[in-house]
């Protein structure tokens, strides 16, 4: 393996190895927003260390069980969310678009986030911010919130300084101070005026954000509650796969031009986890064979938080121990008498050509049948497959299946909050 080092994820190839020359510059039009891999190669975050395939898994299934442990923890009334998602911004791959934020616009990279509701953003001043900072002093619009304004109580752990609301957040080994502002930010073509976020003046510890954060949850302060008017609560993404050119998907916000031939299942609410997408997970085939599984695993139970959620920042479908022990011994059976192996996380590995039978989530109204690059990760030179799943870690608060990127790609994911509806349809992402 050797010589076969690899610059990116294993996920996103690079496509200058691939020979294609990547558009960086899609035009944006209407409410549609190009959403970048965090890895691609139109990204200033793309990672410049050389890792081999098995280091790159391992570092992703290690920043993984973080992001499910931060999901674990968006339990009501202590939740982390305006900076929660900093450490997997960082260190777990994702995805970023581009926002105008301030008159004049200035153009900055933030990070999507189904599982987190306020936005925040690195500001000029900065103490120990990377990346692109927003430059306060030279936006017109901009605007401190007073300790007395109505978002000021929508922020966990509040405190003023002076007249500014601020607050202080711990996540991991990282600690941020932000003020709460407001200011235009431009979407695509849409400008939305006075949109409250986060104005990140101090962060310190090993898990410091690069970019800003865009929440798309449930919660007061997020997109869908702050431009009800513009967007309806409704919006649906496409993530790409690892052999797209561009490395690029899409983010369509609003019920316009959103699919008419989709899937739907019902979105579920859960008040333990109030900003997290639920859905009704009720089985999983392999082949034509349903998983004997236990109806507790997928159980949505509002008094714990327990139950399924799609969530675009973790990279690798997690199920409860028992739904997954049930769904991987079905896979290998199916796979007969081919050696199996593992790769840290990764327990059902093989070295040889195999040939894979198909597996489905079966939720409540639909059915999503995964192509084999939604479930198998390949290594760079197509010598070892793995099945790419692992049962969720047993330290966190509840019972929580993730339906993560990986098992997304390649497919378009629509929120339709007011009809209480999810739906899903295969279309290629680019």
């Amino acid at each position: 393996m050797g010589k076969l080092l690899i610059s990116l994820a294993i996920l996103f190839f690079s496509s200058v190895a691939l020979g294609i020359t990547p558009n960086c510059n899609i035009p944006e039009q209407g409410s549609t927003i190009q959403v970048i891999h965090v890895n691609s190669p139109c990204s200033p975050f793309r990672s410049k260390t050389h890792l081999s395939w098995e280091d790159t898994v391992l570092q992703m299934q290690s920043a993984d069980k973080e992001r499910l442990i931060y999901l674990s923890s968006l339990v009501a009334g202590r939740s982390i969310v305006p900076v929660a998602s900093g450490r997997q911004i960082t260190q777990n791959p994702t995805y970023i678009l581009r926002a105008k934020v301030g008159t004049p616009p200035q153009t900055l990279l933030m990070a999507m986030d189904t599982s987190s509701d306020a936005a925040w953003i690195p500001c000029s001043g900065c103490a120990g911010c990377g990346g692109t900072a927003f430059d306060t002093a030279k936006s017109t619009s901009f605007k401190n919130l007073s300790c007395g304004a109505a978002q000021c109580k929508q922020v966990p752990n509040p405190s003023c300084a002076g007249t500014t609301c601020g607050f202080n957040m711990t996540y991991g080994s990282s600690s941020i101070a932000a003020s709460l502002v407001q200011d235009t930010v431009t979407l695509a073509t849409d400008p939305v005026p006075g949109y409250t976020f986060g104005c990140v003046q101090k962060a310190t510890g090993s898990s410091i954000p690069a970019q800003g954060l865009l929440g798309l949850g449930r919660g007061p302060l997020s997109l869908l509650s702050q431009t009800q008017n513009l967007y309806k609560a409704t919006f649906s993404y496409c993530l790409p796969s690892y052999k797209s050119p561009n490395f690029s998907g899409s983010l369509r916000l609003g019920p316009n031009s959103q699919p008419i031939r989709i899937k739907y299942t019902q979105l579920l609410k859960n008040p333990r986890r109030s900003s997290l997408y639920y859905v009704n997970l009720v089985g999983i085939k392999v082949g034509k064979g349903l998983v004997k599984i236990p109806p507790t695993a997928f159980a949505h139970d509002p008094n714990t938080g327990s139950g399924t959620v799609i969530d675009s920042g973790t990279v690798f479908t997690r199920l409860v121990q028992p739904a997954y022990i049930a769904v991987r011994d079905a896979f290998r059976r199916r796979m007969g008498n081919a050696v199996v192996s593992s790769l840290g996380g990764f327990d059902t590995c093989y070295t040889v050509p195999v040939t894979v039978p198909t597996i489905s989530f079966m939720f409540s109204g639909m059915n999503m049948t995964l192509a084999q690059d939604n479930f198998l990760i390949r290594s760079a030179v197509g010598t070892t497959s793995c099945l790419a799943m692992a049962a969720a870690p047993d330290n966190v608060n509840s019972v929580l299946n993730v339906i993560a990127s990986f098992q997304q790609q390649n497919h378009r994911i629509l929120i339709d909050v007011p009809n209480s509806k999810l739906g899903v349809a295969r279309e290629t992402c680019t």
